[in-house]
């Protein structure tokens, strides 16, 4: 049996040169912006969020060393890194008084009672505005964002609460401002958005009737949104002082903004609270100064501590109604 070879197969060319290499062609050059773009644009970045987080960072660690430095050397520029003339005289003064304590105690009663209320009012009300077979539920939307252009006044909201009984409780501080308007605007766009009608309908087909579909299924569902609305409360509750300047009048119901406030009033005064046993004015502005800080201090520790723990579901709920799902 006979094989014929092609004219072209490799046997044949054996003895031939090999074809000539084709020439190795180079990748096109790439522009200055191609090749150096990104890179610079990953370092113009960073270093933009570096300063941002130092100038933001800075004064809060600057508030931290002053409040154990000497004020003379912070009035002079001194203190930059490091506490200039190491005192806790304005701690010891802060803590030296037991309304201190007491308004701790208060400030913390306030604001989760507070924002216990604000957040089961938030999540059931936005809820209900958003099921589309709410009966008028578009009037009573209207309703509430006309209060956000409209507002009594100070004497109008301070008649109401004389008149419901609740001058110099509980109740003022945390009652009046519960319900915010925006907050309510969003919940109700993310249960729009999130919470399809179809879900309800099987829901019922298996035997939920609309109490049990709420608290088993949509708020299981709302996780991002309870956490934004926590925070949210947090803040404005602890940092809550005007509603009980005006409508409080015993002083062991002070929250501890509140005291925090009339501390560093009367350490201002050289004939007034902790500053009466000091010899000079300059003394007692010394011990002022010290107090302002140290009080700064006392009360942002317990949202520093506090919010770190919430800040993943915080992210999540920051982005509510950026993109509907």
């Amino acid at each position: 049996m006979t094989h014929t070879i092609s004219p072209t197969s490799p046997a044949t060319d054996a003895g031939s040169n090999p074809p000539p290499r084709q020439p190795r062609r180079l990748p096109p050059l790439r522009s200055f912006r191609e090749r150096f773009g990104d890179p610079a644009f990953t370092v113009v970045s960073i270093g933009t969020l570096l300063v941002a987080i130092a100038v933001i960072l800075y004064p809060l660690y600057f508030i931290v060393i002053a409040s154990f430095s000497e004020p003379s050397a912070i009035l002079n520029g001194q203190v930059w890194l490091w506490p200039k003339g190491f005192t806790v005289e304005g701690y010891q003064r802060i803590f030296a008084d037991p309304a201190i304590l007491r308004g701790f105690a208060n400030s913390v009663l306030y604001t989760v009672l507070g924002t216990t209320i604000s957040v089961v009012l938030i999540l059931c009300g936005a809820y209900a505005l958003s099921r589309r077979d709410l009966f008028g539920r578009k009037v009573i939307m209207m309703v509430f964002i006309a209060t956000m252009f409209i507002d009594g006044g100070l004497i109008a909201r301070y008649l109401v609460v004389r008149d419901l009984g609740m001058l110099d409780t509980i109740w003022a501080v945390v009652l009046p401002g519960s319900v915010g308007v925006w907050n309510l605007i969003i919940a109700r766009a993310f249960f729009e958005n999130n919470v399809p009608g179809e879900l309800r309908e099987a829901a019922q087909l298996d035997g939920a009737n609309d109490f049990r579909f709420f608290f088993q299924i949509v708020l299981a569902l709302s996780k991002p949104l309870i956490f934004l609305m926590i925070m949210i409360h947090l803040v404005a509750n602890w940092n809550a002082f005007f509603d009980a300047l005006i409508y409080l009048d015993d002083e062991s119901k002070y929250p501890l903004q509140l005291v925090l406030r009339n501390v560093l009033i009367q350490s201002e005064v050289t004939s007034a609270g902790g500053t009466a046993g000091l010899d000079s004015y300059a003394a007692a502005q010394r011990l002022g100064e010290l107090i302002k800080y140290g009080m700064i201090v006392i009360s942002s520790i317990p949202l520093l501590v506090v919010l770190p723990f919430m800040q993943k579901h915080f992210t999540k709920g920051a982005l509510l109604g950026a993109v509907k799902s």
